[in-house]
């Protein structure tokens, strides 16, 4: 576990609350971009809710659930359709890096991209938090995100999940991504597969996205 760092996960949702601020670059629904955060929020909303929903109400489903939680301020905020209480988690440990990934699947709205067009917006399903005990650049930030993309997509491939018309699918249609860092110990420049940072990522994500799409599968044969 990463020091000053406090994990839940329970049905309503996965938060991480941190002891300092870390540096966060996320496709957030709420704080997405580049941001200081003290905890992540991935929160559970029924499926098919977005559809009698606005940006504003993802703001206050978001809202109201940290405020209630007592969650620190600024956080960062996404929303799940998946069973969060099946939240996977894994960690791995490497060339001075300590990752911690924390995933929720839900493979309902699966597709493969560039083949599928556009969608209306609805809840993630796919949900990615990386937290990293480490000082990596901006560029590595985003080059790691890159790199939990790309394993997403091998995960979905070795677990044959295909699409409506039968294409193996590369993701869901609203996965989402954060990649979290302490700012403290080993700094990174880069954040690709074949980097330190990257390679330790990608083994944890790998982990969590491995389990949690299986776990998914034997849950809905």
């Amino acid at each position: 576990m990463i020091p000053g760092l406090r994990v839940a996960i329970d049905e309503r949702a996965v938060v991480v609350a941190a002891e300092r601020p870390l540096r966060v670059l996320s496709s957030a629904v709420v704080g997405g971009g580049f941001a200081d955060a003290r905890a992540i929020l991935n929160l559970h909303v029924d499926q098919g809710a977005h559809a009698l929903a606005g940006p504003a109400t993802f703001d206050t489903w978001l809202e109201t659930y940290a405020h209630g939680a007592g969650l620190p301020a600024p956080w960062v905020g996404l929303l799940t359709a998946a069973q969060t209480e099946h939240a996977v988690r894994a960690e791995a440990t490497d060339w001075g890096f300590h990752v911690l990934a924390l995933a929720t699947v839900g493979l309902s709205n699966r597709v493969v991209a560039g083949r599928v067009g556009a969608r209306p917006w609805q809840p993630s399903t796919i949900n990615t938090i990386v937290v990293v005990d480490g000082d990596p650049e901006p560029a590595a930030m985003v080059n790691a995100a890159l790199t939990v993309a790309e394993v997403k997509t091998l995960a979905m491939i070795e677990a044959d999940v295909r699409d409506d018309a039968g294409h193996l699918a590369s993701g869901t249609s609203t996965d989402a991504v954060v990649i979290a860092a302490t700012g403290r110990g080993a700094r990174a420049r880069f954040g690709g597969p074949a980097s330190e940072l990257g390679a330790t990522i990608a083994h944890a994500v790998r982990e969590a996205l491995t389990r949690g799409i299986r776990a998914w599968q034997e849950r809905h044969p």
